[in-house]
């Protein structure tokens, strides 16, 4: 039987988990996750942990924050001053908003708290510093 090689386009089912349980996210009663192996298309410790894997075959693989979604880093938490923001703009604690780097690129931030002159904004990815678990089953190879 033909195992995953670089190259190859796999399809397969996931669950995501935190190390407490949490599902952060699921294939589960939807299509399967299809990416191009070697491609950087998704985290490298998920297409390091198919390689080699069989059509049909399930495996859980884990992987450490380091080669998720990176560790959490403070320098990505900022203030925004209430006089740099839209008329009328009052977000939410835990919202998440669309803002623009300095070069124009887009982020997502999360309003984590309100100060005296302003918001406090993480832009860290909400699972950064966090080990992740997936539990995946192979479902076809195709090159």
């Amino acid at each position: 039987m033909a195992k995953v090689k670089k190259g190859d386009i796999v399809n397969v089912h996931y669950t995501g988990k935190l190390e407490d349980g949490t599902v952060f996210d699921s294939s589960a009663g939807g299509a399967p996750l299809e990416f191009k192996m070697g491609e950087g298309e998704f985290l490298k410790g998920l297409e390091d942990g198919v390689l080699g894997m069989e059509t049909g075959e399930e495996k859980t693989i884990r992987i450490p924050a380091e080669e998720g979604y990176g560790v959490y880093m403070k320098e990505k938490v900022f203030e925004f001053a209430k006089d740099r923001a839209p008329e009328n703009f009052n977000p939410e604690i835990g919202q998440e908003l669309q803002m623009y780097r300095a070069d124009g690129m887009p982020i997502t931030v999360k309003v984590i708290g309100k100060t005296e002159n302003g918001f406090m904004m993480d832009c860290n990815h909400p699972l950064a510093g966090k080990n992740l678990i997936f539990d995946i089953k192979l479902v076809e190879i195709s090159s």
